[in-house]
């Protein structure tokens, strides 16, 4: 089976890098999986991108050796299996508020008898090789979202359940959870400590902790905090970036 590269960069005590795709359509997908990230991320929840969308995008991003993500938009077995036999080497699951909700989004992601996923990948075994379904178990990474009160208050337990690869921060929900205007990058000492509480935990319990990030210069300063991975901007928020940047300086030089 095609192994896992971000299982691979962890395993060498490295830090992993991730893109976010918020417009649901291959060809933003197959530009940004070129340009380098360790990963990119389909979004589900606050993206375009719908289940029909995800085919064409994952087979965009599959042209280069960047491992695709999904966030689904809710701890649904039949989407998260759905994302996987398309595909998708890692399960974003969002809003997990205790062990018993990430344990079924773990026996989502996989085989029986560890878990109840149904066999029938129909690109999964094309992407990734013959025996897919004799390793997937070990290959494919699924991560619980930790952005609510509930959450924070049963992270050791959920960050103990068995099979869970790594905790992933949602800073704007996170925000919302500590009483704070929600927003990424927060520098609110509170949210810091509270991420930092959270990468701990997950530490403890021998997984890796993944930070949302708005931008190079926050992402920088969660590698040397030591989280495992850091999503460093998305491709709608480039465009934006870019357009903006050009009229300014439009603007500038016909002034």
């Amino acid at each position: 089976m095609r192994p896992n590269k971000i299982k691979q960069i962890w395993a060498e005590g490295k830090c992993a890098t991730m893109g976010w795709l918020s417009i649901g359509h291959g060809i933003t997908a197959e530009v940004m999986a070129r340009q380098g990230f360790d990963s990119l991320c389909i979004d589900m929840q606050h993206g375009t991108a719908e289940l029909s969308d995800v085919l064409p995008m994952l087979q965009a991003v599959s042209q280069t050796d960047t491992v695709p993500f999904v966030r689904v938009a809710w701890n649904e077995p039949q989407t998260i299996m759905k994302a996987l036999d398309l595909g998708a080497y890692g399960i974003i699951v969002p809003l997990v508020n205790n062990a018993e909700e990430a344990a079924k989004a773990v026996a989502a992601c996989r085989y029986p008898p560890v878990g109840f996923r149904s066999n029938g990948p129909v690109r999964a075994v094309h992407y990734g090789g013959a025996d897919y379904v004799a390793n997937a178990n070990g290959e494919v990474i699924v991560m619980a979202m930790i952005e609510t009160k509930e959450g924070i208050a049963n992270l050791d337990a959920i960050c103990a359940t068995p099979g869970l690869d790594a905790v992933y921060i949602g800073p704007a929900d996170l925000s919302f959870a500590l009483g704070l205007a929600p927003r990424g990058d927060n520098p609110d000492p509170l949210h810091m400590a509270t991420c930092d509480k959270i990468r701990e935990a997950a530490h403890k319990h021998g997984i890796k902790c993944v930070m949302h990030c708005s931008g190079a210069t926050f992402a920088g300063g969660a590698v040397k905090r030591g989280f495992d991975m850091v999503m460093v901007t998305s491709d709608l928020s480039c465009m934006v970036a870019g357009v903006k940047a050009e009229l300014a300086e439009l603007k500038a030089k016909s002034a």
